[in-house]
């Protein structure tokens, strides 16, 4: 008992922590953001009306790495602890450093080929050294699969991030969803990076979503978040009660992953390119029949924390509830995703 409780008082240190540097360091980015012009202007495809800084990305992923590496040096950690973590920063800030480079060129930004390339290659340095998904065999298709996951999920968060609050909503929730199933297990690196991520983040987000004060995080924030948290889904265990287990990360990333296909699909309908950006956004459909913003963020984040909450019972549950909840699960998402398809844009 005594062992529980210091764990959660590392971890809520290791949520605070990062939770005070990004409501402090924000707020300075954004001013110089406006100094040296770093904004991103309206276009025909972005829907905010006001060039708006875009240094939020470098608040979130300092603050997160930050608290890191403190937590490093005020608690021991194990040998393969200390190798993950560092895979984790190491390939987060390579992430961020993209992003940032592409947010610099914007409104062209860097190409899709080139964008890939970086990313596929941090994927395969990751899984390459050993994070990766363990239940599947043979080894190739294993590795092969998480290099994929890494991508789709960096992405997914890039892409979802078209609405103040959005982006930086599901990323404080997934990372407490990971947290809340890896906690008070041995998967110290996830826990420690849940919850760092998940104080970045919320330290962020009122800014995101202040009228006086809005800063946007960018490419940068959006996709080391997504990358970090890709990472996360991956280092603990989902099936010691029953195998449908395994689909958690699913659940607790629906909501970005949902809009990725989403998009993909309605684009490619149109004869698009499924990498051209576009208004197919599940939130703006919702907003289309008189959803405000901050009512589309409310609604999709009350979504995402009882998907976390399913993902959660789903590795608790034997396997007879865990189909239910499964088939429950998937014929909601069925029926909204045809509904909201209806939706004129």
């Amino acid at each position: 008992m005594n062992e529980l409780l210091e764990n959660f008082r590392l971890y809520f240190l290791a949520f605070l922590l990062p939770l005070s540097l990004s409501l402090c360091l924000t707020p300075l980015l954004r001013l110089l953001a406006l100094k040296f012009g770093h904004l991103d202007k309206p276009t025909e495809i972005k829907t905010h009306k006001h060039p708006t800084p875009l240094l939020g990305g470098a608040a979130v992923f300092a603050s997160f790495a930050a608290a890191l590496l403190f937590m490093r040096f005020y608690t021991s950690f194990p040998t393969g602890t200390l190798r993950d973590l560092r895979v984790l920063l190491l390939g987060g800030a390579v992430m961020f450093a993209l992003g940032f480079v592409d947010d610099m060129r914007k409104p062209h930004g860097l190409g899709v080929k080139t964008k890939f390339a970086v990313q596929f290659a941090v994927a395969v340095c990751t899984a390459y050294y050993g994070i990766r998904i363990h239940f599947l065999h043979p080894d190739y298709l294993s590795f092969a699969l998480s290099v994929f996951w890494i991508v789709g999920v960096s992405n997914a968060f890039n892409i979802i991030d078209i609405m103040d609050g959005l982006s930086a909503g599901q990323v404080v929730l997934a990372a407490f969803g990971f947290l809340l199933i890896a906690f008070p297990s041995e998967s110290i690196y996830v826990n420690f990076a849940s919850a760092a991520l998940a104080g970045a983040a919320l330290g962020f987000l009122p800014y995101n979503m202040s009228h006086r004060y809005k800063i946007f995080m960018g490419d940068s924030g959006s996709l080391s978040c997504g990358f970090v948290l890709a990472v996360i889904a991956m280092g603990t265990k989902y099936t010691e009660v029953n195998p449908l287990g395994v689909y958690a990360p699913l659940i607790i990333l629906a909501v970005p992953i949902y809009d990725t296909l989403f998009v993909s699909v309605m684009r490619m309908r149109r004869g698009h390119s499924p990498f051209l950006g576009s208004q197919d956004h599940f939130a703006l459909r919702l907003e289309k029949i008189g959803f405000s913003r901050r009512k589309v963020v409310r609604l999709t984040s009350l979504v995402t924390l009882g998907l976390a909450v399913f993902a959660w019972l789903i590795t608790q549950v034997p396997l007879g509830w865990g189909v239910l909840i499964a088939c429950i699960l998937a014929a909601e998402f069925l029926l909204v995703g045809a509904a909201i398809a209806k939706i004129k844009i």
